[in-house]
């Protein structure tokens, strides 16, 4: 038989890029799996944070504690600010020369409350004399029936005071109005009060409309302009009715759009007088 040559075989793998893909993904292959079992591991499951959640709730830490305690404590402070700033007074916000004018009536209506003490502390030390004991009971007598003549308005009166004109172009003022100016009036001090030289206030003076609106006072229209004529100390009523938010800003402000004009008089004679109606049903006891 003829020979043969020996053939050698080479064993080197010839490089298939199939092949090498293949083997490149079994390399890479563990590594991924790795990194993401890795990173599973990591990551806590949601029920374990949901748990460690609840549980810093039901047993906060120190540090929670604090926090929460500063902010109740600030709480508790921004109440108590703001029931402080709603107890306090409406004059708070006023400015110095309304403030100024407050304490300028409150002082005159002290001095006169002390005069009136004293003439009480008087006229009791005269009725307790004994010998002048008749004659004192019956100047008192008439000084009492003096004075309820003028709070009934039965009788003229004189004094100083102030003459107070208000125009009104629009017909814009209201019963409502006139009735706070003479309360404010009254706490300035205002003994007797006059609408328009004819109509006398007292104690049942009211103050409505007629049925052709027209502002009317004890059945009496009060035409335009309205006069007021107030006795009593002058410088305290003028700053009464000046005083904001009273007669003067509400019939020169927007909503009735007026004037006003005071002027202090040394006497204002007040010439009319209501007539007495006998009582119906009250009687003395």
């Amino acid at each position: 038989m003829p020979e043969q040559d020996d053939v050698e075989i080479d064993a080197t793998p010839v490089d298939d890029p199939a092949t090498a893909a293949h083997a490149d993904d079994d390399v890479t292959a563990p590594n991924d799996t790795t990194a993401r079992r890795v990173a599973d591991e990591e990551t806590p499951p949601k029920d374990s944070a949901e748990r460690h959640l609840l549980r810093d709730f039901v047993r906060p830490g120190r540090g929670q504690l604090t926090v929460a305690l500063v902010l109740f404590l600030t709480a508790v402070l921004v109440v108590l600010t703001l029931r402080s700033q709603a107890a306090q007074p409406s004059y708070a916000n006023l400015r110095r020369t309304e403030l100024i004018q407050l304490l300028d009536n409150l002082s005159a209506e002290t001095r006169r409350l002390e005069d009136d003490i004293r003439d009480l502390q008087t006229t009791r030390d005269e009725l307790a004399s004994g010998a002048k004991g008749a004659e004192a009971a019956k100047a008192e007598a008439t000084r009492r029936l003096d004075e309820l003549q003028i709070i009934a308005g039965t009788v003229p009166v004189h004094g100083k005071g102030v003459r107070i004109t208000i125009e009104d172009p629009d017909k814009k003022i209201s019963p409502e109005l006139l009735l706070d100016a003479l309360e404010e009036l009254r706490d300035a001090g205002a003994e007797v009060v006059e609408i328009n030289d004819r109509i006398r206030v007292v104690s049942s003076t009211w103050f409505g409309l007629d049925g052709e609106g027209r502002v009317v006072a004890d059945n009496q229209v009060v035409v335009s302009p309205i006069v007021l004529d107030v006795i009593g100390d002058p410088a305290t009523l003028e700053a009464g009715a000046k005083f904001r938010g009273g007669l003067v800003s509400e019939v020169e402000g927007t909503r009735v759009g007026g004037t006003v004009t005071i002027q202090q008089m040394s006497r204002v004679d007040i010439d009319s007088v209501v007539v007495v109606a006998e009582n119906e049903f009250a009687r003395p006891n």
